[in-house]
């Protein structure tokens, strides 16, 4: 009822810009999204779930949402908000720890600019992470599907960020106290506060590199074991149609209950070409190692060490429409993946999707 409410107020305030001086600048943008998708596994899971360690698209033989939203933004000069209020299968893997209607807010955060003349801003509540380069909005990304490395590190995060922007927009510094791994509500029992920094720097508008970490736990005290988390990427224009992401993230986190840690490690790279304004394709090439099963638990020798591949098409008929396609095939050292009444090394999908903002 409350989501309704909400959905109607916004639609109420959209009348009301709509109705003002259209040359006049609106400090309030109300926006939508929503994509729908197919995806059909080759290992046919009984119970039409993806393995587990896959949080976007991830039913198998339906047609479902993946992740719809209505979001209002608001921003003047020395004050900024953005409210979103999502549905869909991502939300539903993501956030099934929250509490409440909690679970449906995908952003919910005001920020106040602290300088008048540099681009200094505080930020308060529930954010997009400073990790990656891959967002839960599909359409915002090379591939129709997350990468592996995207799926297991945080998509959200709640606390207050301190960021800078120099006056060239050539360096970007952030700096965080957050509630934990992707939390919108501390974790039962935990009292300690976590932390993490993003280091951004775009020497040209063909090269972004960016560097950021996590420092913090996500357990209660009386099992705290402190995780240490960074991530590397850069994203680079080879010409005009030709683009490369590349990244890297290693994780540590110490042992309960004994000395030293437990490791993983995540490469990939995903290569995208535009053939048009309208047609692009990507290629994908990525591993993740979690022999200790940190962050992907497996019960098998070997833990998880999977690697994977993936091509997609791309086709955008108009500005805000995207039609696409992925074939992608993982293969791990153990079996890991569910394959009818058995296990298998391989795990082999086909995505579709249809995704529009508004």
């Amino acid at each position: 009822m409350k989501i309704i409410l909400f959905i109607t107020s916004l639609l109420f305030a959209t009348a009301l810009v709509s109705g003002q001086d259209s040359t006049a600048k609106k400090p309030l943008i109300i926006s939508g999204y929503a994509e729908v998708y197919y995806q059909y596994d080759f290992n046919k899971p009984v119970d039409g779930n993806r393995p587990g360690f896959i949080y976007s698209h991830n039913r198998h033989n339906e047609f479902n949402l993946n992740l719809g939203f209505i979001k209002a933004a608001y921003a003047a000069e020395n004050v900024r908000a953005n409210l979103a209020i999502a549905a869909g299968t991502y939300v539903n893997a993501n956030y099934a720890a929250e509490p409440g209607a909690l679970q449906n807010m995908l952003e919910a955060n005001v920020g106040i600019k602290l300088s008048k003349k540099k681009n200094l801003w505080l930020d308060a509540g529930i954010l997009p992470s400073h990790i990656g380069f891959e967002s839960a909005v599909s359409k915002d990304c090379w591939t129709l599907t997350r990468s592996i490395l995207a799926e297991n590190s945080p998509y959200f995060e709640t606390g207050v960020k301190l960021s800078y922007t120099t006056d060239n927009s050539k360096w970007m510094f952030s700096a965080m106290a957050l509630n934990g791994w992707q939390r919108i509500s501390r974790v039962t029992g935990n009292s300690l506060m976590s932390w993490g920094i993003q280091l951004q720097y775009k020497p040209s508008e063909k090269i972004l590199l960016n560097y950021s970490n996590f420092i913090g736990t996500d357990k209660p005290d009386s099992a705290r074991q402190l995780r240490v988390f960074h991530n590397f990427y850069g994203i680079i224009s080879l010409s005009d149609k030709l683009e490369l992401t590349l990244g890297f993230d290693i994780g540590s986190e110490e042992k309960l209950n004994s000395t030293g840690s437990n490791n993983w490690v995540a490469p990939v790279a995903i290569l995208k070409y535009a053939f048009s304004q309208q047609w692009s394709i990507s290629g994908r090439a990525e591993y993740y190692q979690d022999k200790n099963a940190v962050i992907i638990p497996t019960a098998t020798p070997n833990g998880f060490q999977t690697n994977g591949y993936s091509l997609n098409i791309d086709y955008s008929p108009v500005k805000d429409l995207s039609i696409r396609l992925e074939g992608r095939t993982l293969h791990s050292k153990d079996k890991i993946f569910i394959k009818g009444n058995s296990s298998s090394f391989n795990n082999s999908f086909i995505t579709s999707s249809i995704a529009i903002d508004f």
